[in-house]
C-alpha cells in the first residue's frame, strides 16, 4: 500500500496501524490526530486486549468509514477451554473451572461446524451496544441485569490451527458485527467446558492487510520526518 504524505492525508486517505495490547481503538485516532493536523476516525473498533488492523480514515475520507466497516474480517487467536470469565476474554477473572482433558481432536473439529454459515449471535454483555440510553459495559459493571438481542452474523471460516490444550488457536473469517469474545464463550459452552478469548489479532479487513500496517510509533515517526 503507497503511503500518504501528511498533504494527501489533509485531502483525504487511508491509513492502516496495527493496533497495540491494551490500547483502545480511541487511543490511536487519539494519538494520531495531532501530527496528521486533520479529522481522523477509525473503521471498526478492536477491544483493548486485541492487536492488529485498524483501518483509519483521515479528512474527508471520513465519510468512507461505514463503508470499510462493512468489509469482511479476519482474525487469528487462542480460546482458552476448562473456564469462562463475565467478559468472556481477560479483562474479568477466569471462574467456572471444568474438566478439559478428555476432550479429543475429533471433538473439538466437530464443534466447529455448528457455526460456521449464517448464525444468530449473543453479544457480550460487556459490549458497547447500547441499551436504554447506556453502553451495555457501563450497565455490566454496575452490576445491573443486561438483556441483548441475539444478532444475525456470518462466520465464513473456523479453523483451529493449533491444539495445544487447555489452548486452541484458531483462524476465523466473518461478517461486520461478529464478536470474537462471544464465539469464544459459545464454542466452549457446546463442548461442555467453557471457554474465554485468551488472544485475539485481527489479520485482514477486505483486502487491507495487518501485514501492510505501521505501529504507531512507526506513523509518529514517519509523521515527524514529514512535517521537517
Amino acid at each position: 500500500m503507497t503511503i500518504p504524505t501528511i498533504l494527501q492525508m489533509q485531502a483525504g486517505a487511508v491509513i492502516l496501524v496495527d493496533k497495540p495490547y491494551t490500547w483502545t481503538s480511541f487511543d490511536v485516532v487519539h494519538k494520531l490526530r495531532k501530527p496528521i493536523q486533520a479529522k481522523i476516525g477509525h473503521a471498526g473498533t478492536l477491544d483493548p486486549l486485541a492487536t492488529g488492523l485498524l483501518i483509519c480514515c483521515t479528512g474527508p475520507f471520513t465519510k468512507k468509514i461505514t463503508e470499510y466497516q462493512m468489509l469482511p474480517k479476519e482474525y487469528t487467536g487462542i480460546i482458552h477451554l476448562g473456564a469462562s470469565t463475565p467478559t468472556y476474554d481477560l479483562e474479568s477473572e477466569p471462574e467456572n473451572f471444568k474438566p478439559y482433558e478428555h476432550l479429543t481432536e475429533e471433538d473439538l473439529l466437530a464443534a466447529t461446524k455448528a457455526f460456521i454459515g449464517d448464525i444468530l449471535q449473543m453479544p457480550p454483555a460487556h459490549s458497547a451496544i447500547r441499551k436504554d440510553g447506556q453502553r451495555a459495559y457501563e450497565l455490566a459493571r454496575a452490576g445491573k441485569e443486561v438483556n441483548l438481542a441475539a444478532r444475525p452474523v456470518t462466520i465464513g471460516e473456523f479453523q483451529l490451527t493449533k491444539i495445544a490444550l487447555p489452548e486452541v488457536h484458531f483462524r476465523v473469517t466473518c461478517s461486520t458485527g461478529t464478536y470474537i469474545r462471544s464465539l469464544a464463550q459459545d464454542y466452549g459452552q457446546a463442548l461442555g467446558c467453557g471457554g474465554y478469548l485468551q488472544a485475539l489479532c485481527r489479520t485482514q479487513i477486505g483486502n487491507f492487510k495487518v501485514a501492510d500496517a505501521w505501529s504507531v510509533d512507526q506513523w509518529i515517526s514517519y509523521l515527524k520526518e514529514q512535517s521537517l
